[in-house]
This record gives C-alpha cells, structure tokens and sequence, in this order.
C-alpha cells in the first residue's frame, strides 16, 4: 500500500457516554439487533461515509480508532519512520521481519509476539500521552512467498501453506485475544489474493485453477477466519484469472458466502483508481464504485464519494446494498467493546490505569530476544567452528555493511532502541577480547583486521529500504521492497565474504536478509553460516547469543534456498506445480526447505501411529520418541511431512502437515506427539466443489528438515 494511503485514518465508534442512549448500545441485545438500530438511525449521507476510512456517526455520538500497520510490531509513527518527527510519534517494541518469525515455527510464540502488538495498539490509543492509534491492524500477511524474488517476501511466512496457516491462526488470536466477547485489536490479513509480484501488479492477472485456489492461494486466509477468527482482509491489487481482486467474485462467493467472514473487506491503496487506469475494467468510476460495494468491498482506501453517489443516482447500487456493506464495519467496532463501556471487556483498561509505555520494559526486550534468537538459522557448521568460546579467543574481526546498523523495512515503526551486531558481539566479549572492525574493504580494512583476528565474523544482506533510493527503486540487482521485485539472488556482497576467508579461514558468515540468496561458493568454502532476518531492536544481542553458545540455534528455513536463478520458474507463472516450491522442485536446493541446524544431535525413533486408517472426519496421532545425544540443550523443530503414492490427482511429492519444536536437554528424551487431521490430507475436488479424501496408501516421513527424514511409516485412508 503506497504512503499517501497509509496516513489516511480510518475512524470507527466508540459511544459518548453523555449522549442519548440507543438501542445499538444496549449489550443485552443481540450483535445483529445493535448492528441493524445503529444503521436504521443514520442517514444516507452517514452512511456512505462510513464506507470510508473516516467511518463515523458524530451525531448519535459514535466516533473513534484507527488503522495501524502490525507486521512484526506497530508501524505507530508510520512506514519506514515517515512520521518520527511528528506530535504523536512514538516508539513501539520492534520485532524480526515477519520471514524471520517464521523462521521459529513457533506458534505459540507467534501468538505472544501478537498479543504484546495488541496490548501497544490499545496503550496508545487509549492512553491520554497519545490516543491516537489503530484497533483495526493491517496483519498478518498471508500471502505465500512461493518465489524469492518477490520483493515483499520480508513480510511473508514462507512457501508453505499448512505452515502459513498455522502460523496466520496463531498470530490472529494473539491480536484478537480470548475473551468469548470482545476483540483487542481487529486483524486485517492482505492481500486477498495471490499476490506475490510486485513489478506490474497493479494490472497482471495471477493465474491458476480451482485447487491451487484452495489448496495453496487463499488456504492461510481461510484458516485465518474459520479457526483465527480473522473478520477482515485487504483485497489485492492485482488480477486473479482475469479479474481484478478488488471486484472478484470470490470475495462475496467464498470468503463471506462459504467462509462466514462478516467485517472489514477494503480496497488496497489506489485499487479503487486502478480499476478504470491500470487494468482499464470500467470506463466508469459509478459503475466501478458499484461493483465494488456488489463484489463485498466495505471500506475504500480511495476517493470514492462522487463515485458512489453517482452510482446511487443511476441505480447502479440501492441504499440496502450500503447498508449491507457497512455492517459489517460496524460489526468490527462492537467487536471492539467501541459500542458500549462495558466493564466486562478486560481490554478497555490498557493505557488508562498505566504508568509504564510497554515498549520500555524489560519484558519487551526479553521478548525480542527470545525471538530474534529462535527465528536465527544455522545453515553450516563445518569442524563445529560455532559456537565460538570466548575464553579461547583473544580478538575477533566484525566486518560488513549489515554489522553495525538495524535497518527498519517499509512497514516497520520507531524500535525505542537498537542494537546491532558490532555492538551485540562487542558486549558479548566484553573488555578481555579485542574487537576489531571494518564495514567494507576500502584501504584493506576488512582484510587486515581479518588477518589480524581469531576469528572473522563477516555480516552481509540486503538493504530493506534501498539504501533510500525512490518508490520502487533498487540499489543493487538482489535487493527488493514492495513495489519492486528482485532481478537476481546472487549476492552481491559475497565478494567481501570471499576477501575476508582468504585472510582468516575462521570466517563466520551472517546474512543479515528479508529474502534466500544463492550463496553457493560460501556454503562450500565458509566454515560456519548463520541466516537472521532485519529489523529487530534486539538483533544484535540474539546473534551474539547464538555465535557464543549462550543458546543454540534452533530457526527453520521456511523457503527453499534455490543453488541458481535459473532453477525458478517464470516470477509470473503461478502454476507451482511447474516446478515451484519444495513440492514440486525437482532441483537439488542450495538449503532446502525446513533446514536448520543445531549445537547438538537429536536420534529419532519409535514411530507409532493409535490408528492404520484414518478418514475425512477423523484424527490420528502420530507419535516418535525425540533423543537429544549430544552436548548441548536445544530446542529441534520435529517436521512431519506426507506423501499419496498412486494418487489419481496432481499431489505434491511431499507436503508438511505437522511440526513440533520440542525443548530437550543434552542427555533428555521425550515421546513427542503430532496430531494428523484427515482434512488436512484432502484435495479440492472442483467437480463436486468439497475437498475430498483419495482413499489409498498414504507415506508418513518425520524428520528435521524436508530434506531430512528420519522415520518411515505409512496410513491408509478411506
């Protein structure tokens, strides 16, 4: 969504407690009976505003909140600081990119890291210092990054779909809360659908049949609402077979007709425009307008008044089929507890009652950590150069543009500190080792303090805002951002990386990335290779912790590394059976999907399953015994994939439907249990339009990665 439509406010209801009071205020009525009072009392005027991103009622006293970015800690003062300087700016807790929250598979701390952004949302716009905030939150993303070269891959949760929804459920409780009534924040997944290129998506069509729509596309948006209890989408910019997101059918077909979602459906920033420009599908704005309110859409991020109005005036669009489209905007506020004050909602108390900012705690730096810390990949370590033991070494080399800055992404905010590499390491070592430092080469820097050091630690990636350069615009072939896709997945600055092993063979390599690179002289010439997202206040701290062995590291790749640019498919193929993703590539990865080493070894054994068979309708449990046989304590990401041999129908040839990150001292063994659902093993049938459940031979594999499988077993499905 570009700047200018990020600043615009989307101003929902909250209740005047002074005013007259209604119906639609009464708690002791039903949502529908409150919802359907608000609008039989507004005029047309009232609620065609409310279609806007300022939806509200200053008459009957219903005023209110706002939109907020979320992808990995609030965007308070704006994509990419746009609005530091302002009067309400304000920091907020920052943590990795969304692609390295993935990278812990880690629901359970997804949903943490959720609910922590939920809890800011509500301090700062409830808290006098600043109320002015969003409960409406643009997140999670649940596009899926089935190519690298997207240029939002950094906002993602990888290629996987079962991975994606599991991580989309998990990050949409922890925004939404438990409470049976009321909602802490409001989340708003994008972009629905298939959008997963950036160059030319404002009028490309992403094309591919019924199954992969359902099996692939919009399957993390639709676990996001039937088992998130997601309300609300963006829709995408660009075409899906043809039609422009914004009006498709599917919208009202799928997500509200069969998924039950009822809330906010919005047009992306400049969709609306788009319409009639860039992908020329009316000649009309009335016509347009009124096939977006037809379509689902409920809220225009665009100027749309004379539009809509006209609409009305033609009889393109009645005023019933307005109030069906602000219902369920109204039904996001109620949601909110913004219908009522009732003392019932545990959420209306943030940030009044309050004296300490959350951002300011010690609990919400502990919190980045752990994150930053589980969401970092060990990709190599040859002759176990790391973890490095400090008392060992007398000097250590930090070298390289990623080593002494925190750079925040688009729809990053204001971190309230942040501490980079260079100075996680240097208060790591402390004062009994030398740290020497050079950021690139000039005058041989970089060679000479390699040279001079025990061990080099070079750190290398992109640059997440192209180092400042215009809308989409890139500094260098591999980098990428929205609105620009990468050109290459080469690294640019493996050079360096190359200058510094020649000097010191101890070389370390970070990649400080949004995205995978084909670093495939590195993984065969560097000893010791780590993978840390961008963004978090704490990253320098996590990545100390890992290269000296306070943690192990224990991240998962969540895309596949592709060895070279020529093993991807065409970036507009959305056919991923045409070689995409780790279910259908048939070339050898550079680090395959799920890959990420530890400290320690883990021996997998005893594979059982309480059932041979299972159905559409039923659960088995598959269990294994997890052994950690090494020396160091570490939590393994257990990955349970399958595969349909002798299937009728185009199957994956290997597709994850469980995982477990199990936590297991050296020495330690536990019995680990993954629950299999028989849905989940299902294809879409198009023809009778219900997922259906081949029966036949079903291959189980368990094991540390999708390269990696260690146990062997098979079910049968009926």
């Amino acid at each position: 969504m570009k700047r200018l439509t990020l600043i615009l406010v989307l101003v929902f209801i909250s209740v005047n407690v002074n005013s007259q009071s209604w119906p639609f205020q009464n708690r002791n009525l039903s949502e529908d009976e409150r919802i359907r009072n608000l609008i039989s009392l507004m005029t047309l005027d009232e609620k065609l505003q409310c279609l806007s991103t300022r939806i509200s009622v200053p008459r009957l006293g219903v005023q209110g909140t706002r939109t907020i970015e979320g992808l990995h800690g609030l965007a308070y003062s704006g994509p990419a600081n746009w609005a530091v300087k302002g009067p309400k700016a304000s920091p907020t807790t920052t943590f990795p990119q969304a692609i390295g929250l993935a990278q812990m598979w880690d629901p359970e701390m997804m949903k943490k890291i959720a609910d922590w952004q939920a809890t800011e949302a509500r301090y700062l716009a409830q808290n006098k210092r600043f109320g002015v905030s969003g409960l409406v939150v643009f997140a999670p993303n649940a596009d899926i990054g089935r190519d690298i070269r997207w240029g939002r891959t950094e906002e993602c949760f990888g290629e996987d779909p079962f991975l994606n929804a599991t991580l989309v459920t998990s990050f949409v409780k922890g925004l939404q809360g438990d409470h049976p009534v009321y909602w802490k924040t409001a989340s708003l997944m994008k972009h629905f659908l298939a959008n997963s290129n950036e160059n030319n998506r404002t009028y490309n069509s992403s094309d591919f049949d019924d199954r992969l729509f359902r099996e692939y596309y919009s399957y993390a948006f639709w676990k996001g609402v039937t088992e998130g209890g997601s309300q609300c989408y963006m829709a995408a910019y660009n075409k899906y077979n043809g039609i422009p997101c914004t009006v498709h059918p599917v919208i009202r077909n799928v997500t509200m007709n069969d998924w039950g979602l009822r809330g906010i459906v919005c047009t992306d920033g400049g969709a609306f425009g788009q319409l009639m420009s860039t992908h020329a599908y009316y000649s009309s704005p009335d016509t347009a307008a009124a096939e977006c309110i037809k379509a689902g859409i409920t809220v225009f991020l665009d100027n749309y008044m004379a539009a809509i109005k006209g609409a009305l005036s033609k009889n393109l669009v009645t005023e019933k089929e307005i109030d069906e489209a602000i219902y369920g905007n109204l039904r996001v506020i109620l949601k909110l507890g913004m219908l009522d004050n009732s003392p019932d909602n545990p959420y209306a108390g943030i940030g009044l009652t309050d004296t300490i900012s959350p951002w300011t705690t010690k609990e919400a730096a502990d919190l980045v950590r752990k994150a930053t810390v589980k969401s970092i990949v060990l990709l190599k370590n040859s002759a176990n150069l790391l973890p490095i033991q400090k008392d060992k070494i007398k000097s250590v080399a930090v070298i390289g543009p990623s080593s002494n800055k925190v750079i925040s992404d688009w729809y990053s905010g204001t971190p309230p500190y942040r501490v980079n590499i260079c100075d996680g390491i240097r208060a790591a070592l402390g004062s009994d080792v030398t740290l020497r430092f050079a950021m690139s080469n000039k005058a041989d820097s970089a060679v000479i303090a390699a040279k001079e050091s025990d061990v080099a630690i070079v750190c290398v990636g992109n640059h997440p805002l192209s180092y400042g350069l215009g809308w989409g615009q890139n500094q260098v072939p591999s980098d990428g951002r929205e609105d620009v896709d990468r050109q290459a997945i080469s690294l640019e600055q493996e050079d360096l990386v190359k200058m510094v092993y020649q000097a010191n063979p101890r070389t370390v390599l970070v990649v400080v990335s949004s995205f995978p690179y084909s670093i495939g002289w590195s993984k065969t010439n560097i000893p010791a290779i780590l993978h840390v997202s961008q963004s978090s206040q704490e990253l320098g701290n996590g990545v100390a912790d890992i290269i000296f062995g306070k943690e192990s590291p224990s991240g998962r790749l969540v895309q596949t590394w592709s060895a070279s640019i020529d093993h991807l498919p065409p970036i507009l193929d959305y056919n991923i059976r045409n070689g995409r993703t780790y279910m259908y590539d048939k070339h050898e990865p550079l680090f395959p999907f799920g890959h990420g080493l530890t400290y320690t070894t883990f021996k997998y054994s005893g594979l059982k399953t309480d059932s041979k068979s299972i159905s559409i309708d039923s659960q088995v449990n598959v269990s294994f015994t997890l052994q950690n046989t090494g020396g160091f304590d570490s939590d393994e990401v257990a990955q349970f994939y399958v595969s349909f041999p002798g299937s009728a129908v185009d199957r994956p040839a290997k597709a994850l439907k469980g995982f477990a990150r199990v936590n297991l001292k050296k020495g330690e063994s536990r019995v680990v249990t993954i629950p299999l659902k028989g849905l989940d093993l299902a294809y879409w049938n198009p023809g009778k339009n219900e997922w259906t459940l081949e029966p036949g031979r079903i291959n189980i594999m368990i094991g540390s990665s999708s390269a990696d499988i260690r146990l062997n077993g098979k079910l049968i499905s009926k």
